[in-house]
């Protein structure tokens, strides 16, 4: 037996996740990271040159083409002749001496999804909700997970709902409306909430909801909202109320995964689940919950690889992309902390998803009332925008009212309402909260910065945050991590 490779591609984020025979990651990565085209949705030639192709002999590709196709027919948007077939696709992608020869297959999009999150929890059985915008039909499902007596991942689907019904879509569109990206921008549309009045939900609701529990929406928000629906209401009161109403929607997901019975263990996946903001209201549904840290399009490549390899996939952490070598250079931060107050690192290699975990980060003291705004000044971002803190796992429900369900919050996937907001002021969001991630005595390099900085100033906790401004991808190898320090006067280091 080989490596697998698992390749998704096509639409944006695209990625490649590489697993061994054993079920160890050897690598997982995003494209944009490598061609430096935010959301890139080519598998960029520079990624490829980190994945050995000798020891591969299967592709799993993140979705079936020729159901994605005719849904792509039935919502108007047409059939893309090129683009018909695992084959054709993975040519165009990875090109045709790479697949030559090679087993290659495909699995469903939501599916993948799925195996993404199951495969790489600690749990034999789980109740499994996918959310997204839209892969092939369905937008929402269900599925009953659990490992047969020889060790092979099975899946139920339990319930699902199909395009054009989308919380996805629907978020999307709201962040389109606002002036924001769509499918990039929803996470600063999240943040946006905590600034405004959630009046606007009830009016949402009654123009958009047919049925809120079976999630029917009266039109196909895929075109958008118009430009000046509810003109009479700001940008930040739109944000407010179209988290309200989306949280509402997910709770009511959730509430149908819970009464099917299936597992009291939750694995939550799908674009919608990096709304750390409503999952904070989730623990209230499930024993135990696990959100792989790319649940995203971007971690169906593991999905993908995880339902060829068939089997439990040993995660670890989310360190699997490129990998900048060294030690972590700890009492270097340290000293630029201690003097400059502000820092950035690119150390050891690259997080899999969208959060940067402390190797390609950008670092502060959470203590200063002008930190947040340098940090924003320096990433480009509007003000209003909250940071996240990292801090001592052990320490961390002293600091913050931590959710049920996120007693530990490893890869930032819930906020949780600041104890002493007061003192750590460029770690606190508007409304009070955090999106915080906790770090166990793992022997990690930022485990090690923590204690050293715990004991030189009684402070558990730094500001975290992506090391890239806003619009680009994170600093990947050195010559990025140049750059960076060149262009926005930050010493980065490795």
């Amino acid at each position: 037996m080989k490596n697998i490779l698992g390749v998704s591609a096509g639409f944006h984020d695209a990625a490649a996740t590489v697993i061994a025979p054993s079920g160890d990651i050897v690598f997982a990565g995003h494209s944009e990271r490598y061609s430096k085209i935010k959301n890139d949705p080519d598998i960029s030639l520079e990624l490829l040159n980190d994945i050995d192709m000798s020891g591969i002999d299967t592709i799993a590709y993140y979705e079936r083409p020729w159901v994605k196709q005719l849904r792509q027919l039935y919502s108007g948007q047409g059939v893309e002749w090129h683009k018909l077939t695992t084959r054709q696709i993975l040519e165009a992608q990875l090109g045709y001496n790479r697949i030559s020869g090679r087993k290659l297959k495909n699995y469903n999009h939501h599916l993948c999804h799925a195996a993404a999150g199951f495969q790489t929890s600690s749990f034999d059985r789980a109740t499994v909700v996918v959310i997204d915008a839209v892969g092939e039909f369905e937008t929402i499902t269900i599925w009953g997970a659990e490992y047969d007596a020889q060790g092979r991942a099975k899946y139920k689907r339990l319930w699902q709902q199909r395009y054009p019904h989308s919380i996805g879509l629907f978020y999307s569109a709201a962040t389109s409306r606002v002036g924001l990206r769509p499918l990039d921008e929803e996470y600063i549309l999240m943040g946006m909430a905590a600034y405004g009045k959630t009046d606007s939900r009830h009016t949402m609701q009654l123009d958009l909801i047919d049925n809120e529990w079976e999630i029917l929406f009266k039109q196909n928000l895929h075109t958008g909202l118009a430009a000046k629906y509810l003109s009479d209401c700001s940008d930040f009161d739109i944000a407010a109320g179209a988290q309200d109403l989306a949280e509402d929607l997910i709770l009511n997901v959730m509430t149908r995964a819970k009464k099917l019975n299936w597992s009291p263990n939750l694995v939550y996946m799908g674009g919608v689940a990096l709304n750390c903001a409503a999952n904070r209201r989730i623990g209230a549904y499930f024993d135990n919950i696990w959100i792989m840290p790319c649940p995203s399009d971007g971690g169906s490549s593991l999905g993908a690889a995880a339902l060829a390899h068939g089997r439990r996939i040993n995660w670890t952490s989310a360190y699997l992309g490129h990998d900048i070598p060294g030690p972590y250079p700890v009492n270097d931060i340290l000293d630029e902390l201690v003097t400059r107050k502000i820092v950035g690192v690119a150390s050891g290699r690259a997080e899999f998803g969208p959060r940067a975990l402390g190797n390609r980060s950008l670092l502060a003291d959470p203590r200063g009332s002008e930190i947040k705004e340098r940090v924003n000044d320096i990433k480009q971002r509007q003000q209003f925008r909250p940071f996240a803190p990292v801090i001592l796992e052990e320490l961390a429900d002293t600091y913050f009212d931590m959710p049920r369900g996120f007693s530990t919050s490893r890869y930032m996937q819930s906020v949780a309402r600041c104890r002493v907001p007061e003192l750590f002021p460029a770690i606190v969001h508007h409304d009070g909260t955090s999106r915080v991630q906790t770090v166990p005595p793992d022997g990690s390099g930022i485990r090690e910065l923590l204690e050293k900085w715990y004991v030189m100033t009684g402070c558990p906790m730094l500001l975290n945050t992506s090391l890239n401004i806003r619009g680009e991808p994170m600093v990947n190898d050195r010559r990025d991590a140049d750059r960076f320090e060149r262009l926005y006067g930050v010493k980065v280091l490795s």
